[in-house]
């Protein structure tokens, strides 16, 4: 892996642990629904916009057309909807630890349904990596966990893996990034205004650090972060892409102890020095070792 894509993916890591703070701040002021189908609706129209004012066009095969409405569905409609309703009952520290799960997801889906398989040493950085996790998720849930808001983390995570696995796999030849971005937002947009006026009550209390995070949501992890991630995984694959996100209980747990003043505690650093020895493990898994 070169050392750009090494940056990238500590970025990603970063922007996306960013967001769960931002969501619980989102989520104690506005219904989950009606936020995200109004943040997928302003950060598509941007990337569209972008995407025309460099060339790109809306010409895309029947399968491309596939792969932008599940990656729609499944990362927004599915995952990032679940995430935002379940930060109402859990903290956005355990959200980003639950969600750091991606990596082993990915390459459990890897080897039931692609036949690939992991060598000694990327087995040996996952499981670092979980061990890392159930570290610091051990010290998050003793009493900070509400079962249905960790049950939707869950479902979310294994939906955003399954949308990771869609993208390495379709998107690899397709220069349309921008478009993608774009299109897939909307997907999630236009999904989820229904059920918003359907399930929610449009109750919002707008204060200066709820439109500063809505404003930071569409522009950092909603467009950059997404059109990073799509660039990451596209250029070294989903599994490999994917190990940066057990920088997410880490980074989650400090932004989050920042800004909101959740809790962080000598096992939180311990758990991300282990993690960060499993992302080194399959980051430099030998070559012979085949990811997806």
């Amino acid at each position: 892996m070169d050392i750009r894509s090494l940056l990238l993916g500590i970025s990603i890591a970063i922007m996306w642990a960013s967001a769960f703070t931002a969501c619980r701040i989102l989520m104690v002021n506005a219904p989950p629904f009606l936020v995200l189908a109004s943040r997928f609706f302003i950060s598509g129209i941007l990337a569209i916009s972008i995407a025309f004012w460099c060339g790109q066009k809306i010409e895309f095969s029947r399968r491309e057309w596939y792969t932008i409405l599940s990656i729609g569905l499944l990362q927004n409609t599915v995952c990032t909807a679940l995430n935002f309703t379940a930060m109402q009952w859990v903290t956005a520290s355990l959200a980003a630890i639950i969600a750091s799960m991606l990596p082993i997801i990915i390459a459990i889906y890897s080897w039931i349904f692609q036949g690939n398989k992991i060598g000694l040493i990327g087995k040996l950085g996952l499981f670092l990596g979980l061990a890392g996790v159930s570290l610091i998720l051990y010290d998050k849930s003793a009493n900070e966990t509400n079962f249905l808001g960790l049950v939707l983390c869950v479902f979310a995570v294994l939906g955003f893996a399954w949308a990771s696995i869609i993208v390495s796999n379709s998107l690899k030849n397709n220069n349309n990034l921008f478009m993608i971005v774009g299109l897939q937002m909307i997907v999630g947009s236009v999904s989820l205004f229904p059920l918003s006026i359907f399930f929610e009550t449009w109750t919002i209390k707008f204060s200066s650090i709820f439109i500063v995070s809505f404003a930071y949501l569409i522009l950092i992890p909603g467009l950059i972060g997404t059109l990073s991630w799509f660039y990451l995984i596209i250029k070294i694959g989903g599994t490999k892409a994917s190990t940066f996100h057990f920088l997410n209980p880490f980074f989650g747990v400090a932004i989050a102890s920042a800004v909101l003043s959740e809790p962080l505690t000598s096992r939180d650093w311990i758990g991300v020095v282990i993690i960060m020895l499993g992302i080194l493990a399959v980051q430099y898994n030998r070559d012979t070792e085949t990811f997806p």
